[in-house]
């Protein structure tokens, strides 16, 4: 289970204790725990978080990170946060998303080497600039998400942070080949039953 950000860490635990099924995922803007405040000791053999104060602890936290599910033949990275609109935790000017991204750089040049692809499936809370976003500030995507996805070409980019209150809102995107869904309130998403994701064409 994958997600996008913005969900109870109550919540997180009820999902994980009842379909006993593994958990990635991202903080929101409105998430409890806040990357900028709180330090996180990364342990276990994807980095599960320990520290105070204590985040969710049966899930991943693929924030800020690329992690390869080896179980899954899976690699992953995890951006979360909104665009910065009144100074909160967990939100981010484009430049500082940039950094971010920069960070996890090497990694993805390792996969590209060692396992012949960059990425299988792009984690954000907030939407790509003008793919799937809104013009207030709050709900401004991130432009260097599509510099993200043009450069390193993953299989499929999941975001949250835009609610799809109306049947009728789409929720598909498509950008240079790579199907961006906006998971509000939720997504099945298919993969392949030997694992990993073949890359768009």
């Amino acid at each position: 289970m994958i997600s996008c950000g913005d969900l109870k860490q109550n919540y997180y635990e009820f999902i994980v204790s009842t379909l006993n099924i593994p958990l990635l995922y991202v903080l929101g803007n409105h998430s409890e725990f806040s990357l900028k405040k709180n330090i996180i000791d990364y342990s276990g053999p994807y980095g599960e978080q320990q520290g105070k104060p204590k985040l969710f602890n049966g899930g991943i936290l693929a924030d800020g990170r690329c992690i390869y599910l080896k179980e899954l033949n899976l690699i992953t990275a995890g951006f979360g946060g909104s665009a910065k609109y009144n100074n909160g935790d967990n939100q981010y000017t484009e430049f500082e998303m940039f950094i971010r991204i920069l960070k996890i750089i090497p990694k993805l040049l390792f996969n590209k080497l060692f396992r012949g692809r960059y990425i299988d499936i792009l984690i954000t809370h907030a939407p790509p600039r003008h793919i799937n976003d809104l013009d207030d500030r709050c709900h401004r995507g991130f432009r260097v998400f599509r510099w993200f996805i043009r450069r390193f070409k993953p299989a499929y980019m999941l975001h949250g942070h835009i609610h799809l209150y109306k049947n009728t809102t789409e929720r598909f995107a498509e950008y240079k080949g790579v199907p961006v869904i906006n998971t509000y309130k939720h997504h099945i998403l298919e993969l392949s039953a030997d694992g990993g994701i073949d890359e768009p064409s």
